[in-house]
């Protein structure tokens, strides 16, 4: 048996290549939108893609069933589960087979078995794989999903908060429960294959760890540990991160079926760089997106464009603050082009019209008050304006490390939230705008002045400066 674990860090998401060595033939877990990778590992190990699985309709990542059932013909094997609103409604265009609780099917000699396991999703399976071309008939291991994953399990409340289903937030809770009450009945020595890791928006606390065994989260996950189902839903529920909104769009893609990729144009080079005329009718028809670091947009930048820094948190923010019905401009180097559109593909966002040098910053001058800065600062240079309320302080961390301890005078809204929320902020005092270490922050500044806020100010350092100069202490 072959089996091979592909981890995207960006999106703390994991997928599988399964194979069976003796016939030659392999199925895909899970998989992300760019199914280059699978490929090429399958064509090293001597072995044919000829399915494809999911656990769920994922919501946090563009799947790349349907790219794999176009491009190499690999046979659908989805779940049937959860109702007639969960279904795969592109299914019907490819090979398929619909799974419920106690099916199995085959890959070669590996035998697979659905287990209906819903709780983050109603339609959501695990699959526990027996190799049969071993001596051993029992199964070897469980793919997961976002069931159980390294000391927690899935969060039950996207559904709620991301596909609009009031009150459903408790009614999973206690699916997941029962869910649970079967995963306890499997033998502790089965290996457990988890769909995400660490920093995942999908659970709360996630380990790093890529995988595990039945017995050990028997052991040590504390949702394993809870007998009592009322006490468990109050748990389970309290502390949940914010839903990422690109979560509700990945739920409609993936369910309807993603675009193939062959399908998605490429996007125009300016060069030379663009005119200040286009660029601002960019801006009208659009957003622009700068990927330099935040302190050369502090620095310089065009008016109204917003700046996500091209790093490993790039491609979240981008879900969170690009509007998918919007097209899209980059400022981004040459180099760094082709990983971005990957990147923002591997979210749906496929509507990025065109890219240019951030040189054009520069060369913009010329035209006139194109460009403008903000200013960047440390806790001594503003203590007394914040004490004082002379400035209006705008905390744009999450919920929870809002509740561990906030400057007292702060406003608090997520950054993920401040496109929809920008008319709350005050225009007559300067803006203090802060998060953690101040790389969200830079965003919000970014925001605050593409919307026409001028004197914004980022605090460097964020608030953990703030409390190592003694202005403040936190949990």
């Amino acid at each position: 048996m072959l089996l091979k674990y592909f981890y995207d860090d960006k999106l703390a998401q994991a997928s599988y290549l399964v194979g069976c060595q003796a016939t030659g033939e392999a199925i895909v877990v899970d998989p992300s939108r760019n199914i280059d990778p699978y490929l090429k590992m399958a064509k090293e190990q001597g072995v044919r893609v000829v399915g494809v699985t999911e656990t769920h309709i994922h919501a946090d990542f563009a799947s790349g069933s349907r790219e794999l059932a176009s491009r190499v013909g690999a046979k659908l094997y989805l779940s049937d589960e959860g109702g007639e609103n969960w279904k795969y409604q592109y299914a019907h265009e490819y090979e398929h087979l619909f799974l419920k609780n106690g099916h199995t099917f085959t890959i070669g000699n590996l035998k697979f078995e659905v287990m209906h396991t819903p709780g983050h999703t109603p339609e959501h399976i695990s699959l526990l794989l027996t190799d049969g071309g071993s001596s051993i008939k029992e199964a070897i291991g469980i793919f997961t999903g976002d069931f159980v994953f390294v000391g927690d399990v899935g969060r039950p409340d996207l559904l709620e908060k991301s596909a609009g289903v009031f009150g459903s937030s408790e009614e999973m809770a206690s699916k997941m429960f029962r869910s649970l009450q079967q995963f306890k009945q499997l033998p502790d020595f089965l290996q457990v294959w988890p769909g995400h890791g660490a920093g995942s928006a999908c659970g709360k606390t996630l380990g790093a760890v890529p995988s595990t065994t039945v017995g050990y989260e028997k052991i040590v996950n504390w949702a394993l540990q809870c007998d009592d189902e009322k006490r468990f839903i109050g748990a389970l529920l309290n502390g949940q991160p914010e839903a990422p909104k690109y979560f509700a769009m990945m739920k409609q893609i993936n369910k309807e079926g993603v675009g193939l990729l062959q399908e998605c144009e490429a996007p125009n080079r300016m060069e030379p760089s663009p005119s200040l005329v286009t660029v601002q009718e960019w801006i009208e028809q659009g957003i622009v997106v700068d990927t330099r670091i935040s302190s050369e947009f502090a620095k310089k930048h065009i008016r109204g464009t917003i700046n996500i820094p091209y790093n490993k948190s790039f491609v979240t923010w981008a879900g969170w603050l690009i509007d998918y019905n919007r097209p899209v401009f980059l400022l981004t180097s040459e180099e760094n082009i082709q990983n971005i559109l990957n990147d923002l593909r591997s979210i749906g966002l496929d509507n990025v019209i065109a890219t240019m040098n951030p040189s054009v910053v520069n060369q913009l001058e010329e035209f006139g008050p194109s460009t403008i800065s903000y200013e960047e600062v440390k806790p001594d240079a503003v203590i007394d304006a914040v004490l004082n309320a002379q400035m209006y302080v705008l905390d744009v961390r999450n919920t929870i490390e809002w509740g561990d301890g906030h400057i007292s005078n702060a406003k608090h809204i997520m950054l993920g939230y401040l496109p929809d929320r920008v008319k709350e902020i005050e225009q007559n005092k300067p803006i203090l705008v802060h998060c953690k270490s101040g790389g969200r922050s830079a965003i919000a500044a970014s925001i605050l002045h593409a919307q026409g806020f001028k004197d914004v100010r980022n605090l460097i350092g964020g608030l953990d400066e703030w409390v190592k100069q003694g202005y403040l202490t936190v949990k």
